[in-house]
């Protein structure tokens, strides 16, 4: 019993020292990427001027204005795919399960290249952007969810419904670009995903979706681990199994659609910030969930630093533009997608 007592208070210690360590780095990542940019700062003039004691006011309306909202946006869109990709792998049971691979980011960004195409909807962003993006969202998941998942509670089949869905959304969104090339500039950053040009607009409007839906997602840690024990486990215990599945669907399913109609289709980022988070706290969803969000939004901040350092001239009067952030999380994840792959096939 003593025994049990110390490996359980070395377990809390560890999990203390991490979550310690995560915000730490997710506060330095906030700096430096405010930091960034055509005008370079120092992290000093950047904390000078987030307490409005900077004499600069250059200086000042850039990161008030420009820095700050992007930042913002960034962890929250992180955050919210990290836990969106938690919720997935455990309804599934499947460890490359992430919401661009079941289809859900595809079936926003065609809603969303849907409403700018034909609608007239502004690549700019307005209030019915997420709105439409929610309904490309929970149409793909419900779509999924009749075809592919069965009585049995195959979640083989489900993925591989997915994957297909997934495909077949993001050839839609293709040939909607192509029979319609002179919306391809404004939207093709929302099929790749960018944090580009992120105002306070973009927070006004993902901050509702953040502070409402993450709650949900975290307080489903409890249905998470049940099913992750499989369905007949999951019954034996009490738990309503088809209810709770399409729940944790639904719910995934705002999350990613909330943050994808805010900084587009951001790829894997949902994939690798749940695993990170499993290797620091195991499958406990009560405490997977939460880092996921944790985790994922430290990759996002971290990733848009880099592709904020990878620049390249624009066609158009040679102006130098950063790299999107979905290219860079896409760099990272395909490796890290076939290493879970290939060890998870043998």
């Amino acid at each position: 019993m003593i025994d049990r007592n110390n490996a359980a208070a070395q377990y809390n210690r560890r999990i203390r020292s991490w979550a310690l360590f995560l915000l730490l780095g997710l506060a330095v990542f906030f700096i430096l990427h405010i930091a960034l940019g055509q005008v370079a700062l120092s992290p000093r003039e950047v904390v000078l001027a987030l307490l409005n004691k900077h004499d600069d006011a250059y200086h000042r309306q850039i990161i008030w204005e420009l820095r700050l909202p992007r930042t913002l946006v960034a962890l929250a869109a992180g955050a919210m795919l990290g836990l969106a990709g938690a919720i997935l792998q455990s309804v599934t049971r499947n460890p490359l399960a992430e919401p661009g691979l079941l289809g859900v980011s595809a079936g926003s960004v065609l809603m969303l290249v849907l409403y700018m195409t034909f609608w007239g909807g502004s690549a700019s962003l307005s209030l019915q952007i997420p709105l439409f993006g929610l309904v490309g969202g929970i149409v793909t998941v419900s779509v999924i969810y009749l075809l592919g998942w069965s009585r049995r509670g195959d979640a083989l089949r489900f993925t591989v419904i997915g994957l297909l869905v997934s495909s077949f959304l993001s050839a839609c969104t293709s040939l909607v670009l192509l029979r319609h090339s002179e919306a391809i500039g404004s939207i093709l950053l929302w099929t790749v995903g960018s944090l580009n040009g992120r105002v306070w607009l973009h927070w006004n409007i993902i901050w509702p979706w953040f502070l409402i839906m993450v709650p949900i997602g975290l307080m489903s840690a409890g249905a998470g681990n049940a099913l992750q024990l499989g369905d007949g486990v999951a019954r034996g215990i009490g738990v309503p199994v088809r209810l709770a599945r399409a729940g944790l669907l639904l719910i995934a399913a705002l999350l990613t659609a909330g943050a994808v109609s805010i900084v587009g289709a951001v790829g894997f980022i949902g994939l690798i910030g749940p695993h990170i988070a499993r290797r620091i706290v195991g499958q406990d969803a009560r405490r997977l969930f939460p880092f996921s969000a944790l985790v994922t939004a430290w990759l996002l901040v971290g990733s848009d630093i880099l592709s904020q350092g990878l620049s390249f001239p624009l066609f158009e009067g040679g102006r130098m533009a950063s790299l999107p952030v979905g290219a860079v999380t896409a760099f990272l994840g395909a490796p890290f997608f076939l290493y879970l792959a290939r060890k998870h096939m043998k």
